[in-house]
């Protein structure tokens, strides 16, 4: 049985989406109390991808929502190491060191679907604290009316909650309904990613790349980079690598697109061989193109607010995609949470705003540098290079409660001046 979680505040909320940031929130707001329900506009499949690394200001996240971390199948990360693009000899590491003691959770990296199986179990579960959500399947919502909270599904029913998280995606039809349109252009890059077995790589002997416990790269200085990582308790190595999107001119939109490892491997002829025969080997083959977003002006409207892809898109080269959704449900379960229940849902959500979309902005941009200049990428980034370098300590270190307590005595001094 779910314990308790005593609140005079709650609420009624819904989800629209159940991808990693949909969950997040999912759980968050359990914890907070709330009666939640998760809206997914398909049958529950689960994710695709490959690995997902979960720094310490996501991590911390899920510690404090008591998720089970190592059910999740994570490997912990210790060093970024940087490898010459033909040879494959290390030039660099940089490494971890005392992670933990100095940002309080380890660096944790999943496989994508190993953490979003685990997140719907947290989320549904009869155990832990508040009451489980509701997941309803087949509920594509296409329509909001963000000042009665009301939503209109594809199916033709409709509900009406005390607040809407839309999370669903980088192609959000809900964030049109909030008035928000998306202003964005194809990126120079495009990205494939694998997976190969932990036996496939014994195999190869490749097996180095099964316990480094560390993120590796190849390039990155320009747009050709290689960034390997294992994942799924070092059963499976994941890889990203980033081509210029000239080579081959992939228009159809998403990040599922089907190919084989000899294309993969054909895009990089110069490539050091061993990467190079671990393409020509690996399995789950995707071509993913990538768009650069403009931010946008606002997130929240009436009852209802964006969280996750579908607030702010980002390139993947921070590494922080994943962690911005989990700061985003962990704002949400912040603003939600019984101690600043004096505040109506719209000023919550304001606030969340507030919280969130500053720092999250800040991170697309500095993504967007990455993309290009691995130097520009935490842990390789320092504020000597150039001032307003975003740096580890900025990402890793935050403390978002004690943000959220300064805002809300901004707010609160803001609304006794008006």
């Amino acid at each position: 049985m779910p314990s308790a979680v005593h609140s005079s505040n709650l609420l009624s909320i819904a989800i629209l989406g159940s991808g990693l940031g949909g969950l997040s929130a999912a759980i968050s707001l359990r914890r907070a109390g709330h009666r939640v329900t998760l809206y997914e506009r398909y049958d529950f499949g689960g994710e695709v991808g490959a690995s997902l690394s979960v720094a310490s200001n996501g991590s911390r996240f899920l510690e404090e929502w008591e998720i089970d971390i190592p059910s999740a199948k994570p490997v912990i990360l210790k060093n970024l190491i940087r490898h010459d693009w033909k040879t494959g000899e290390v030039e660099g590491t940089y490494s971890l060191g005392d992670y933990r003691e100095r940002f309080g959770t380890d660096y944790n990296n999943f496989h994508r679907i190993d953490l979003h199986r685990h997140l719907k179990e947290v989320a549904l579960s009869d155990k832990g604290k508040g009451q489980p959500a509701v997941l309803r399947t087949w509920h594509k919502a296409v329509g909001l009316d963000a000042e009665a909270g009301r939503v209109t599904f594809e199916n033709g029913s409709e509900a009406t909650h005390d607040v809407v998280i839309c999370a669903d995606g980088i192609r959000s039809v809900m964030r049109e309904q909030l008035g928000v349109t998306a202003d964005f252009v194809p990126s120079t890059s495009c990205c494939y990613r694998c997976i190969i077995s932990a036996d496939k790589l014994r195999e190869l002997g490749l097996d180095e790349f099964l316990e480094n416990n560390a993120i590796e790269f190849w390039g990155g200085y320009g747009i050709e980079k290689i960034v390997m990582s294992a994942c799924s308790d070092n059963n499976v190595v994941s890889c990203y690598c980033f081509y210029p999107a000239h080579k081959n001119d992939v228009t159809e939109d998403g990040w599922n697109i089907s190919t084989t490892g000899e294309n993969l491997a054909a895009t990089f002829p110069d490539l050091d061989e061993r990467m190079r025969t671990l393409f020509l080997n690996a399995e789950d083959i995707k071509m993913w193109r990538l768009y650069n977003h403009k931010p946008y002006p606002y997130w929240a409207k009436g009852r209802c607010a964006l969280l996750g892809d579908a607030a702010h898109p980002m390139m993947p080269d921070q590494s922080q995609g994943a962690c911005m959704a989990i700061e985003d449900a962990g704002a949400i379960g912040i603003v939600f949470s019984e101690k600043y229940s004096n505040f109506s849902v719209e000023d919550r959500l304001k606030l969340y705003e507030l919280e969130r979309r500053p720092r999250a902005t800040r991170l697309q941009e500095v993504s967007k540098l990455a993309r290009e200049n691995l130097s520009e990428r935490i842990g390789w980034s320092s504020e000597s290079d150039r001032p307003g370098k975003l740096t580890i300590e900025e990402v890793c270190g935050y403390d978002m409660h004690a943000h959220v307590a300064e805002l809300v005595s901004k707010f609160e001094l803001s609304s006794k001046r008006t």
